[in-house]
């Protein structure tokens, strides 16, 4: 019994490191759950696609999104050039008012701009270009 329960701290401890570092979408990109949603720490050089791309990868595998669930910026960067604040995404408008995306950069900045989840994550076609030598 002691072997078992020295075994499961060993899984839990080891584990410790693992949800420290969040989830990596298949682009690189880390994100991290917080409250209320998601949060996308960077872009790994591909931009506002690559943080698009995140959050979906991340909405599929672990929120269960279907491709036609609409995903939110719940908490967007500071607006300006060269910005690489965290930014929140949601699968939730309970408290945006949502707006279309019209320039793909300038969506990171605004509370409620939003796409389908199948949408977004058609942007991580582009690190797999980018992984193959190529710029989208």
């Amino acid at each position: 019994m002691r072997g078992f329960i020295a075994g499961l701290s060993f899984m839990a401890l080891m584990a410790g490191p693992v949800a420290a570092q969040g989830f990596k979408a298949e682009n690189g990109v880390i994100v991290l759950p917080v409250a209320g949603g998601f949060s996308v720490t960077g872009d790994a050089g591909l931009g506002a696609r690559g943080m698009w791309c995140a959050a979906a990868d991340y909405a599929r595998k672990r929120e269960g999104a279907r491709a036609s669930q609409r995903l939110y910026i719940a908490q967007g960067r500071t607006a300006g050039l060269g910005q690489r604040d965290p930014v929140t995404f949601t699968l939730s408008a309970q408290g945006l008012t949502p707006v279309g995306v019209i320039v793909l950069g300038s969506s990171l900045a605004r509370a409620g701009a939003n796409l389908s989840v199948g949408h977004a994550y058609g942007f991580c076609a582009d690190s797999k270009l980018v992984r193959d030598g190529h710029r989208p």
